[in-house]
């Protein structure tokens, strides 16, 4: 009787690449979609329950605000103490805030075209109860412009962590940044720990990341109770021109900038960036992006000193959707309470407000707060309308929010090329899906090892490969 013979086990190649880890986290952002949809529909149904469901969404964004600090200070430090000539660092440092003021001034150009064609508004009658809402909104942590510089100092170095204010980490990790540095090799087993650390807190913000579904279905709920439909049907049409002028300035400005200056397609970065914009979108809060950004722009192939320097800086300087939004709120406002203003009036006052939204920056709701003190300064009369714009503040803080991100993100890129400190082979790699971004850890180490290495002595990918 003959036997079948059995066939020997396949004995796995070892030259074969392994099999390649399965990203799960796409399960994450399906499931802040499903929490989205959740939380607007409890938001209709159930208005008063929704509100009480706020504590949610804040409990999420502080998770994020943790994060910021360490991951600033660790990501400038590395990108300073890597590159060889301090004065590079300087360069990278004024030409994004020359580029800030400009766009800022484009942005605030912008609204004020759209605002004054639109006027919507006309015809709006104004309440005891709106007025004294409008002065509620007047902030006393917006700052005047010499009491914010000296606000960027922290008491301690400590402090600068602890109190989570992003400028005062800026200024603490430069001068670390700067003195390590300065000590050569002495102070590399300062770097080597400061690596460490890196890992370490990206670690955590990815575990921190899987509590985004319920963080968003609380911040959504609590938005949809309060407002209300009958809010947004009366403010229509100033929410869906603010809209429209934020999509403006994204795809037609900052689409022309990144094509011209770095010959990029801004529907790539921004596919890229999808899960960061789902993020703020849920949460109404650029913030909660911010380390996710700084991560993924030296993941992209830009440098850590151009990265470090110009996100934090960004996320305070370059607000290009709330000076849109302070535009068209200020024309808004004026012309509900029946004062419209001239072109000669609009533009003394749109400047003053420029600057006091540095003054205010960081401060919670800082749209709103600013709008509001800075009127309250420049032009009492128009405080009594800010209640007006109170009900529909957190979704249009939403476009804000997104413009002020998208804006940062192509910043950061322009910055890099203009600085030579972006690999643009490695850039083109990224957006084409070849080298996917490591959402298990959120670390980008792969960056450095992948193309970004080059910074490390002192030069760009293309100053090295020529050398």
């Amino acid at each position: 009787m003959s036997s079948t013979p059995v066939p020997a086990p396949a004995v796995p190649d070892p030259s074969a690449a392994p099999a390649p880890k399965r990203d799960r986290t796409h399960y994450l952002y399906l499931a802040v979609i499903a929490a989205v949809a959740l939380g607007i529909a409890v938001g209709l149904i159930w208005p008063d329950a929704a509100v009480e469901l706020k504590p949610l969404g804040t409990g999420f964004v502080n998770l994020i605000k943790m994060m910021i600090s360490p991951i600033i200070f660790c990501t400038i430090v590395l990108g300073i103490a890597s590159v060889r000539k301090a004065a590079k660092v300087g360069a990278v440092g004024g030409m994004a805030l020359g580029y800030f003021l400009v766009m800022s001034l484009v942005a605030l150009a912008i609204g004020l075209v759209v605002g004054n064609v639109l006027h919507p508004g006309d015809g709006l009658h104004l309440t005891d109860a709106i007025k004294a809402s409008g002065h509620d909104q007047v902030s006393a942590d917006a700052l005047p412009p010499v009491d914010f510089v000296l606000s960027i100092i922290p008491v301690t170095l400590v402090s600068a962590f602890t109190e989570g204010q992003v400028l005062q980490t800026l200024l603490v990790a430069l001068l670390a940044g700067f003195a390590l540095q300065a000590m050569g090799p002495a102070g590399q087993p300062v770097l080597r720990g400061v690596e460490h650390i890196q890992r370490l807190v990206f670690r955590i913000l990815a575990m921190v990341m899987w509590a985004a579904p319920i963080g968003a279905f609380g911040a959504i709920a609590a938005v949809v109770g309060s407002a209300g439909v009958d809010a947004l049907k009366s403010l229509a049409v100033l929410m869906l021109g603010f809209y429209a002028t934020c999509v403006l300035f994204v795809f037609v400005v900052l689409a022309a900038l990144l094509r011209i200056v770095s010959g990029l397609n801004i529907l790539a970065l921004l596919r890229y960036l999808g899960r960061e914009f789902l993020l703020i979108l849920s949460t109404s809060s650029s913030e909660s992006a911010l380390p996710r950004l700084i991560a993924k722009m030296e993941h992209l192939g830009v440098s850590r000193a151009v990265v470090g320097i110009t996100v934090p800086t960004g996320y305070s300087f370059n607000l290009d959707g709330t000076m849109i939004y302070m535009t068209m709120a200020s024309l808004y406002i004026a012309d509900a309470l029946g004062t419209p203003m001239s072109i000669g009036e609009q533009i003394p006052l749109l400047l003053f407000l420029l600057l006091a939204s540095k003054g205010a920056a960081g401060v919670s709701g800082a749209g709103l707060a600013t709008l509001a003190g800075g009127l309250q300064s420049h032009k009492p009369a128009l405080v009594d309308g800010v209640g007006l714009i109170v009900g529909i503040d957190r979704f249009m803080s939403e476009a804000r929010a997104l413009t002020n991100f998208a804006g940062n993100a192509v910043a950061t890129v322009l910055i890099g090329t203009w600085t030579k400190e972006i690999d643009t082979e490695r850039v083109r790699a990224v957006l084409a899906g070849e080298l996917p971004f490591d959402e298990t850890t959120l670390s980008p180490e792969g960056a450095v090892d992948a193309g970004v290495p080059e910074q490390r002595e002192g030069g760009s990918p293309k100053e090295l490969a020529e050398a």
